[in-house]
């Protein structure tokens, strides 16, 4: 901050880090400023400039800090404040700047013990190191992020499973069965709804008269918060259109959906339920024919990489493993 004197002069009071303060007096306005972007570009080149031990903050204030910044402007801004609240609690709330990448791994090698997914934990990690790093670009710390050497662990790829034919009808019998005994009334279009556009279960839960039009469904508040549009059947549009009008927009109904898929007796791995559907039409797109570029387009995958897990279901990447491998050509085939 730059003030001008009652004598005349100009005064300069900056803090780049809390606990560091530098105040000057000038003759000139002009020579603040240049003393202010010294400070400042000092302290970009080189945050060890400062002493880290300065910084007592504890780790939970940091988190605080960064959701009034940053962290609540994120689309789950609430769970990820809380995840890395509960963290910080578990790691006994240290002063932020003295974590070190030692008592994290023990910490993570507890959750590893008590039961915690791969995934899960490697979710933590990104949580909390994105904390240090967003405060380091708000030049809101000085030290290097304690967490930046810390490597995620290897999370082995989830089984793919998808619903055979047999397996849908049995699905939609069971729907059938629970709706004659006063279940919830969205299930059995849910399902369609997902099981024809390859949508997820919560965006077409969001799906209402707006976002249905000429045939076409357009899913808003997605993962990755791109809108897409997928055109459906006539009969399936008109079936929606008469739902909404009997019982009135689709509501939450993910945990009846897990009952009936339980009741059903079809065997999912752990962590499946209502993606399943999503992976059912993907893949009996790719076996009938499909594109895996279209896919993607369809998916809202941001990388095709991400739908390529699908590519082994192609009729013609199977048939090519048969006819162009080392041993399909004659003069191979047979041993001399």
């Amino acid at each position: 901050m730059i003030t001008q004197k009652l004598n005349g002069r100009w005064l300069v009071d900056i803090e780049p880090i809390k606990g560091k303060r530098f105040r000057k007096t000038f003759d000139t306005k002009a020579d603040c400023k240049r003393f202010e972007a010294a400070i400042l570009a000092k302290y970009a080149e080189n945050p060890l400039w400062v002493d880290v031990r300065s910084d007592k903050r504890k780790l939970t204030e940091l988190i605080d800090l960064w959701f009034t910044l940053h962290g609540h402007t994120l689309k789950d801004a609430k769970r990820r404040y809380h995840a890395v609240l509960r963290i910080a609690a578990a790691l006994g709330n240290p002063i932020a700047s003295i974590l070190s990448a030692s008592s994290y791994l023990l910490y993570r090698k507890q959750r590893l013990n008590d039961g915690l997914a791969a995934k899960t934990l490697n979710n933590e990690l990104i949580y909390l190191r994105s904390v240090y790093n967003e405060l380091s670009a708000l030049q809101q710390i000085s030290y290097q992020n304690p967490l930046d050497k810390v490597k995620p662990l290897k999370v082995l790829e989830r089984e793919l499973s998808w619903l055979t034919h047999e397996e849908i009808t049995l699905l939609r019998k069971t729907v059938q069965d629970r709706t004659a005994l006063n279940q919830n009334p969205h299930l059995a279009i849910l399902i369609d709804i997902c099981l024809s556009t390859g949508a997820r279960w919560s965006e077409a839960e969001n799906i209402n008269s707006a976002t249905l039009r000429n045939n076409q469904v357009t899913f808003v508040k997605t993962k990755s918060n791109r809108n897409r549009t997928i055109p459906i059947s006539v009969d399936l549009a008109q079936r929606i259109v008469q739902h909404w009008t009997s019982y009135g927009n689709f509501t939450s109904s993910i945990g009846a959906f897990r009952r009936v898929l339980e009741k059903s007796g079809i065997d999912l791995p752990p962590g499946q339920a209502t993606h399943v559907l999503r992976h059912t039409f993907a893949s009996h797109f790719v076996m009938n024919g499909g594109n895996i570029v279209t896919l993607q387009k369809i998916l809202g995958h941001s990388s095709v990489k991400t739908t390529m897990r699908y590519a082994h279901l192609c009729s013609d990447f199977l048939n090519d493993s048969l006819r162009l491998n080392p041993l399909s050509f004659d003069s191979l085939s047979t041993p001399k």
